[in-house]
């Protein structure tokens, strides 16, 4: 139930947008023919509750700050709302049912079915809540991508504005979680990330208000920040209230500083916890790379060692490790004609041995501040660079780039059209990880022809 501010690209005639939002968010009402104004809440008075919500000055004017935040896109579920208190009403039961109905057509269906799963899962590993897909329709949260009017009097208003909404636990449409189909919905930054979106509004779904704290998985406005955890000690402490504690285990607190790829509202690292799940149906990797006779596979500041010809594999805080790398990794590639592996992290590219030197070592422009991912081919000596929508190609037998480069991903990869996490070649194949997926892609003929759980690789 988002609320999209077009008006305000016309600035002749901001004042309905405002009105719109203080409306739909702060139950503005509209004052009754011949009530005195001062027996009805003002206009100002409610955008001083906005600003007060948000941290803002509360002057009562619609300055450029409050501005900013009206036009940001937006969970539609009102902020005012026992916006005091976090919690609303609960499921009498542990064991929740959910069903897709209508997809989005923006994604593979799996690929909305794993995130829609992952989603839920970042509130089951919180709490004592079980969640268990039905095959019908009368399920307790029902998942839908629709687009404006679409039967519950909460349209919604196209792109951007208005992101999902949620209905909170009950009868009929109880628990019932919609997203705008005219949005971009996407597994990376691009776009809108539909696991961060749906995480959020499954928490409504469960009976969580909006939060003021920015940090919170619950907090009212969209943000794609470079981490992986998504809940809060806030939100942790919510969903134990409303359902209890995951039993057996620990209270989850994961918010230990700001780091590498995947989520969106939210917070950071899974760990310190003494080994991390290697088979949640959410794992996603930033960085996938041979290293001699290994694979390395980077997550936040945790590491994953799998060697070839074994079938254990030693995991733990890349620093037991590598006591010198003190960040998540980025991208990684092994260069086996030097026995060299090469990992990146923000504007840096180290070697596992040397120190460290600048991305402008590579040449690329200055304005390139971080790689999303990288992948050595050997049979033609190239290594592939990906920073969101396009790609570089360093020749590594001259040590320059390709003449040309940058190209668009969705032009040399047709059916790549989000950001990628890792990327690793092997067999004559490279293999993409989006979000909790890989992609087996065959590079010959430009197609994909295989996907399946990221963490499969890790043997779940």
């Amino acid at each position: 139930m988002l609320l999209s501010c077009f008006c305000a690209l016309v600035l002749v005639v901001p004042g309905p947008c405002f009105t719109e939002y203080l409306k739909r968010y702060y139950n503005l009402k509209k004052e009754p023919f011949g009530r005195r104004k001062r027996s009805w809440p003002s206009f100002t008075s409610k955008v001083k509750d906005m600003q007060a919500f948000f941290g803002l000055n509360t002057t009562g004017a619609v300055d450029s700050e409050t501005l900013e935040v009206m036009l940001s896109p937006r969970c539609g579920v009102p902020d005012v709302e026992e916006y005091s208190h976090n919690l609303g009403t609960r499921w009498n039961k542990n064991v929740i049912t959910y069903s897709i109905g209508r997809y989005t057509r923006d994604l593979p269906r799996g690929t909305v079915d794993s995130l829609v799963e992952s989603a839920l899962s970042v509130w089951a590993r919180a709490s004592s809540l079980t969640f268990v897909r039905s095959p019908t329709r009368n399920a307790d949260i029902m998942v839908e991508f629709v687009s404006y009017a679409h039967g519950d009097l909460y349209p919604f208003d196209g792109p951007r504005g208005t992101l999902a909404h949620a209905f909170g636990p009950g009868e009929g449409t109880g628990g019932d979680t919609h997203f705008d189909d005219d949005e971009h919905w996407t597994t990376g930054g691009n776009g809108f990330n539909l696991y961060l979106v749906a995480a959020h509004e499954f928490g409504h779904a469960l009976g969580l208000k909006h939060s003021r704290n920015p940090e919170s998985l619950m907090y009212p406005t969209y943000k794609y920040p470079r981490t992986l955890s998504l809940l809060s000690r806030e939100d942790v402490a919510n969903i134990n209230t409303l359902y209890g504690p995951l039993r057996g285990r620990p209270h989850y607190f994961p918010r230990y500083g700001w780091s590498s790829q995947y989520s969106p509202w939210l917070s950071g690292p899974q760990y310190p916890r003494l080994m991390q799940n290697k088979c949640a149906p959410d794992v996603t990797f930033d960085a996938v790379s041979t290293v001699g006779d290994a694979t390395f596979f980077f997550s936040e500041g945790y590491l994953w060692i799998k060697h070839n010809e074994q079938y254990d594999i030693k995991e733990g805080p890349i620093t037991n490790f590598m006591p010198k790398i003190e960040s998540s990794i980025d991208a990684a590639f092994w260069v086996p004609r030097r026995s060299t592996a090469y990992l990146i992290h923000g504007m840096k590219g180290s070697l596992v041995k040397g120190k460290p030197k600048p991305l402008t070592n590579f040449g690329f422009p200055v304005w390139v501040q971080d790689i999303d991912a990288a992948v050595h081919i050997v049979k033609t000596g190239r290594t592939l660079f990906f920073i969101h929508d396009i790609y570089w190609s360093y020749n590594e037998n001259r040590r320059i780039m390709d003449i040309g480069y940058p190209k668009l991903i969705s032009e040399d990869f047709p059916g790549l059209n989000t950001t990628i996490s890792a990327a690793i070649h092997k067999e004559g194949f490279i293999y993409f990880f989006i979000g909790p997926q890989v992609y087996k892609y065959d590079y010959t003929h430009k197609h994909i022809v295989g996907a399946e759980k990221a963490n499969t690789w890790l043997g779940c």
